[in-house]
Order: C-alpha cells, then sequence, then structure tokens
C-alpha cells in the first residue's frame, strides 16, 4: 500500500501526463479507440491512487467496532467494511438443515478470535453470546475450546499469541496467517506436521491456529477423513469454518437432533462443504450442543434438541472497522 505522500506524488504524476498528452501527441495521429482506453486506464489508475486504505484493526484481544444497528436484517449485515449473509438450505429427502453464512471483510484484522476470560491463559467460560457482545461481533461461532484438552497436545495461537506448541498426530491443524488464508496441517507423524508448521511459518505470521478438526477440504481438494474422534460415522449436528477466496469465508452449521434435521457424518459434511458450498478450504470445530452462531441477536444452534447455549472458553468471529461516529454520513 502507498503512504499518503506517495500517493500524492503519484496523482501529481498522472495528471501532468493527461496534461501533456495533447501537446506530445497531435489529436488526429490517435485513433479514438486508443484514446478511449488511454482515459479509461488513466481514470482507473487514478482511482487506485485515491482509494482508502482498509482500516485495521490491532493484532489483539481489543474487540471490534460497535456494529450499526441498522445494518442488521434477521439474517444479514452489511456495511462498508463487511457483508454477511445467512442462507437455509434444506434437503428434505435426506432430513438436512443447513444455515450457510456467507462472510467477506475488508481486511485480514476483521477475522479475530476472543475468549471469555481477560487473559488467554484464563480457564473462564461463557456462552458465544456473552463472548459476541464482548468483542462486538458482527457474527462469533465456537472455537475449539482449547481449555478442554487434559493432554494440552495442541497447536494453538490467538491473536498473534502462541498458547501452546505442540504437534499433534490424531488430530487435524487449522492455521491462519496474516492475510487471512487458511492453511491445514493433515494429522501424521511429528515431524511430518512440524516440518509442514515451519513451512507456513518461514512465509507467514501466525495469527491464529487451532487443533480440532477433522479438515473437509484442503487446497480445492475434498478430503476422505479418517478421524476417530468426535463420533464421526453417526448423524450428528456439526459447525465448520471454510474459506472461499481471499477475504472471503462461510461458517455452516448442519442443524441435528430435531425432528426436521439428523444431522450427519464427517465424510457427508466434508462432501457438503466441497459439492454444494464449494469451499477452497473448510474445517470441522466443535459440534454438538457447541456448536453455535450469533449474528446480532440471531443465534443458531447446530443441536436442534436444546435452546441451552454451551459455555465456551473461546470464539471466532468477524468485525466491522466502521467507526459509528460515521453512521449518520
Amino acid at each position: 500500500m502507498m503512504k499518503n505522500s506517495l500517493r500524492f506524488l503519484f496523482v501529481v504524476l498522472i495528471a501532468v501526463m493527461l496534461l501533456a498528452l495533447p501537446l506530445l501527441i497531435p489529436s488526429g495521429s490517435m485513433l479514438s479507440d486508443y484514446q478511449d482506453q488511454w482515459m479509461e486506464w488513466s481514470y482507473s489508475i487514478l482511482r487506485v491512487a485515491n482509494a482508502e486504505e482498509p482500516v485495521k484493526l490491532p493484532i489483539d484481544l481489543t474487540p471490534g467496532m460497535q456494529p450499526n444497528p441498522d445494518a442488521y436484517t434477521e439474517d444479514s449485515y452489511e456495511d462498508e467494511s463487511i457483508s454477511v449473509k445467512i442462507e437455509h438450505y434444506v434437503d428434505e429427502e435426506k432430513n438436512l438443515s443447513f444455515r450457510i453464512a456467507y462472510i467477506k471483510i475488508a481486511d485480514a484484522s476483521q477475522l479475530r478470535t476472543g475468549v471469555a476470560g481477560q487473559k488467554l491463559s484464563s480457564s473462564r467460560t461463557g456462552t458465544v453470546q456473552a463472548m459476541a457482545e464482548k468483542y462486538q461481533a458482527v457474527l462469533a461461532l465456537n472455537g475449539d475450546y482449547y481449555i478442554n484438552d487434559p493432554n494440552k497436545t495442541s497447536f494453538e495461537y490467538r491473536m498473534g499469541t502462541a498458547i501452546r506448541s505442540k504437534t499433534n498426530t490424531n488430530k487435524d491443524i487449522l492455521i491462519i496467517d496474516e492475510n487471512g488464508d487458511f492453511h491445514i496441517i493433515l494429522m501424521g507423524d511429528k515431524k511430518t506436521q512440524q516440518s509442514e508448521i515451519d513451512a507456513v511459518k518461514k512465509e507467514h505470521q501466525i495469527i491464529n491456529a487451532f487443533t480440532f478438526g477433522p479438515a473437509l477440504v484442503k487446497d480445492g481438494n475434498l478430503l476422505t477423513t479418517k478421524y476417530s474422534n468426535y463420533n464421526p460415522n453417526a448423524n450428528e449436528p456439526r459447525i465448520a469454518i471454510g474459506q472461499m477466496d481471499t477475504l472471503s469465508y462461510v461458517v455452516v452449521i448442519a442443524e441435528g437432533r430435531g425432528k426436521y434435521a439428523d444431522g450427519l457424518t464427517h465424510q457427508e459434511f466434508a462432501d457438503f462443504m466441497f459439492d454444494h458450498v464449494g469451499c477452497l478450504q473448510a474445517y470441522n470445530l466443535d459440534g454438538g450442543n457447541s456448536g453455535t452462531v450469533v449474528l446480532g441477536k440471531t443465534i443458531y444452534k447446530a443441536d436442534q434438541n436444546t435452546s441451552k447455549l454451551r459455555d465456551m472458553n473461546d470464539c471466532i468471529y468477524f468485525a466491522t472497522t466502521v467507526d459509528p461516529s460515521t453512521w449518520s454520513k
């Protein structure tokens, strides 16, 4: 990104070129179509030069900006920095019900994590709804409940801070870098996992990382899940987060344990994220009674058999960068 001084010089340079053009090239010697192309290119450069840089949020536990209440509908939110749209997809033949949240953000710092306590090391828990309010989230979902690992064998980062740096031969790892891009490290021997983690570290800053899974889609390829964790072959309510494109994401709740939704297996969830949603990367998180998405005052639960929200210690959320002082402008 250009600094303001460089942007100003760039604009001046383009303006001088435009003014000098008639003197350098006689009007009759330049065909009209090339004149149009030149002018369009010049105006495009000027638009880019004058474009505002995306507002960045700090890489720490600072909340996002306060969302604009008027920007919400029951199933959407949109302002200059973020858009969220939740769709309800039902497969009556298979008795499946999905809530699919499509999210686009202007800057990677808007994809954030928060904890129920005041510190990352805190064992305090709270509902996703409470954490969404605490961090002024536009949309929030449950994380991987990293304090609920008695063996502490996980690779965990929250907002640029390393909490644990252990590999895990039985679980997949999701890493989110400074660009908001997802990197999936599949379960395997410690040496292989560590080598792949080191490769990410060499090229990127790790902002957030989770150890749960399974990974459902990796680098645009459908995965065959091999987990023995989390009742993989039974119909269960589940939740996943995925990346669609640059700064474009999806959160999917597969509802279950209810009259109108049976839930699904890990492999069926992977198939859905690949075939129906079209994810570039997709990663399963803690489903069942943990699976929760909060959009404003609307709450979506994976487990349809209960309305009680489970206490968790962490959340993933998307924030706005729009200053409330500009709402009326």
